[in-house]
């Protein structure tokens, strides 16, 4: 009886101890803002070699692989991520939605921490894969047989994934495949979509970066007959102002897609400025082949060598563009500003405009500095007053600007020189001056002059919204900030202004650190997007923004110009706009994603060619980042590279608080100049890899 009572009384303490845990980690849960929901968290009980009970949290979330094979789930922007060790992520590939369990513990630094492992794959994220062909010989049904399989190209798939069918794929071709999951559990396989040649050339790799980021290149056969049919309407002036004052357009030397154009007046009271931009609207007609094709790519891409236009060339560089001597229809923004260059009223107006001049921006920064040559003199004979006048403005707007806290980042922008080959021949440092900026602010004004228009009569509009910077990463920013020695007491953690962070930036410019403390501030901004519900723009400071003036390459513009023709020129119910708003403006950032990350990879793609020759080579360089397994330096020319801890050369030591890299010899720290050689330019990854030479420039 007594051991009866005994065991019993075990069993019941075994019990409250089991309820006692569980209870203590749905407090941790609730803590942590996992929830409690019995769809997504639930606990269960593990038990470890010893035999003790461990209480496991099963969840979902979003699989992020690393190149070392580990990997990370999100599960809430509130939580955070938790750790998979290597082996315990079963088949899930980076991107896919899935179910784990974990736990939370405390370290023995005293340290929270999570560590978890992949129970299955719910959804995939991933369908395709580019990457190079390679072989092996396998023992099949005692035979040996030649297997092809695909090296990814993304050093976040560790796994071999074998071609299930290839076509004529060779050994050392470039591929994108199409990821076939779940057929077999014992690799991974994939079908070959397409095979863009030799892994190592340019054109592989040029077209490989397209594929992946889904960037179509070419036009059906309905879109370049609907295009070429609008191409060729004859203008009308029923119902459009014919506009007569000075106007022309300023743009690269090599744009052909013209779609934007000023004038000014000057008034007794301030300025009039009219921005005036093509009529895209008119060409591109709701529900129909064009219109689809817009909202499918969503922009334009530009790289060094071609442009993908959003809409085909007899638009985009014909009917559309603002050529010079010729009458097109455009869309004007008439904007008449106070002295302060404060708006005071917005007018929007169909027009015809016939552009006086193709101006160039190097031509007119030659006029403003005074180096003209007799041809560019005479060439701007009849448009001179009004740029005076236009950089008397400019230099108006730009006082504003800044006195509102729009953020003027130091962020270099390459421009690479191509021979006669196409093969990057040189890169040099991209400069922009009075023009390029003055341009900039009259197309800023617009839109504000329009969305503020729209937003006050409550006409749907598809804005362009910055967030301002999430908690956790302006708190990183900070602390990286105050560890470079800057006053960051004047930043509020809770409501951070873009004026506090242009003011930091500012004596980050006057102490020689602008390039790199600007790059971090840009890490810790939230992206900007497109949206139809109005929210002020963080970076620029201003409360209502759009996108109005570049509709040939922008679906964002063109949205807007078409609710403004169907809303307030053919007085159409504005409630009939609201879907189709929120539709752009979800295409717009979906098709802008895709275009920034085709543009910098294909930028990356010319820069490591450029540097591939130069292995060994010695250049000097600034520290732009760094990290626990490395720095990121920044050559003169723009051309961004790692210097793993390994290349260091001595026993470094990672500071977090001080985001520095010590030895007992030297300390590296963001900002600072120094000498780097060449060790590995990486093609197929578009990466190049440094080593350090010294931590002082000059010497080597």
């Amino acid at each position: 009886m007594k051991n009866t009572k005994r065991n019993f009384n075990k069993f019941s303490s075994r019990r409250e101890a089991r309820e006692r845990s569980r209870r203590e980690l749905l407090k941790i849960a609730e803590e942590l803002n996992v929830g409690t929901s019995a769809a997504r968290v639930r606990f269960t009980e593990e038990r470890n070699f010893h035999g003790r009970a461990r209480k496991q949290i099963i969840a979902e979330g979003r699989f992020s692989e690393t190149a070392s094979g580990y990997g990370f789930v999100h599960i809430d922007d509130n939580v955070r991520d938790i750790f998979i060790p290597e082996g315990k992520c079963s088949d899930a590939l980076d991107g896919d939605t899935v179910k784990i369990s974990y736990s939370v513990f405390t370290s023995s630094y005293g340290e929270e921490k999570t560590e978890g492992r992949v129970l299955e794959v719910l959804e995939y994220g991933r369908r395709n894969v580019v990457g190079t062909v390679e072989t092996e010989i396998q023992l099949i049904h005692k035979r040996c047989v030649e297997r092809l399989f695909i090296i990814p190209d993304d050093g976040k798939i560790k796994r071999r994934i074998y071609i299930r069918d290839g076509g004529d794929v060779e050994r050392g071709n470039k591929v994108l495949a199409k990821l076939v999951r779940g057929s077999n559990s014992y690799c991974l396989e994939a079908d070959v979509i397409s095979n863009f040649g030799n892994t190592f050339s340019k054109n592989a790799n040029y077209m490989a970066i397209l594929a992946e980021c889904d960037i179509s290149t070419e036009f059906t056969e309905e879109e370049l007959k609907q295009a070429e049919v609008a191409a060729r309407m004859p203008l009308s002036r029923e119902g459009r102002v014919v506009r007569d004052e000075i106007i022309f357009t300023i743009d690269s030397e090599s744009a052909k897609d013209l779609d934007d154009a000023v004038s000014l007046k000057i008034l007794d009271t301030g300025y009039e400025l009219g921005v005036h931009i093509a009529d895209v609207s008119v060409y591109v007609n709701e529900k129909t082949a064009l219109d689809r094709l817009v909202m499918a790519r969503g922009t334009s891409v530009y790289f060094t060598d071609k442009v993908v236009p959003m809409l085909p060339v007899s638009l985009s560089n014909g009917a559309c563009s603002l050529s010079p001597g010729t009458e097109k229809y455009t869309l004007s923004a008439i904007i008449t500003l106070d002295e302060n260059g404060t708006i005071t009223d917005t007018r929007i107006e169909p027009s015809i405009i016939n552009s006086r001049v193709k101006g160039i921006y190097s031509e007119i920064n030659a006029l403003f500095s005074g180096t003209a040559s007799t041809q560019i003199k005479e060439k701007y004979r009849e448009c001179l007053e009004s740029l005076l006048n236009m950089r008397e403005l400019y230099c108006i707007l730009l006082k504003k600007s800044r006195a509102r806290g729009a953020l003027e980042l130091e962020n270099a922008e390459a421009e690479i020189i191509l021979d006669e080959n196409g093969n990057p021949s040189d890169i040099i440092r991209r400069t922009r001056g009075d023009a390029e900026k003055m341009i900039e602010q009259f197309m800023l004004t617009a839109n504000e002059a329009v969305a503020t228009l729209l937003k006050n009569a409550n006409i749907p509009c598809v804005y362009r919204v910055h967030d301002a910077p999430p908690e956790d990463k302006l708190e990183s920013f900070i602390t990286y900030a105050h560890n470079l020695g800057f006053d960051t007491s004047f930043i509020s953690r809770k409501k951070c202004s873009s004026a506090d962070l242009g003011r930091l930036i500012e004596e980050a410019n006057i102490r020689g650190i602008g390039e790199a403390v600007s790059y971090a501030c840009l890490r810790a901004m939230s992206k900007a997007e497109y949206s139809e519900i109005n929210k002020p723009h963080f970076g620029l400071g201003i409360e209502k923004y759009c996108h109005f003036t570049s509709p040939i390459r922008r679906l964002s513009d063109l949205a807007t110009h078409r609710i403004i023709h169907k809303v307030i020129l053919e007085g159409k119910p504005a409630e009939k706009y609201k879907s189709y708003a929120r539709r752009a403006a979800a295409a717009a950032t979906d098709g802008e994603l895709r275009a920034i990350a085709a543009e910098r990879r294909i930028e990356n793609l010319y820069k490591v060619i450029y540097m591939s020759d130069k292995i060994g080579e010695v250049f000097p360089a600034t520290v732009n980042s760094v990290t626990s397994f490395g720095l990121f330096a920044t050559m003169d020319n723009t051309c961004e590279g790692l210097i793993p801890i390994s290349e260091l050369g001595g026993d470094f030591i990672y500071d977090e608080q001080n985001l520095t890299l010590r030895s007992t010899r030297e300390i590296l720290r963001t900002g600072q100049r120094i000498m780097i050689k060449v060790e590995e330019a990486d093609i197929l990854r578009g990466k190049l890899r440094f080593s350090l030479v010294s931590s002082e420039v000059g010497v080597e």
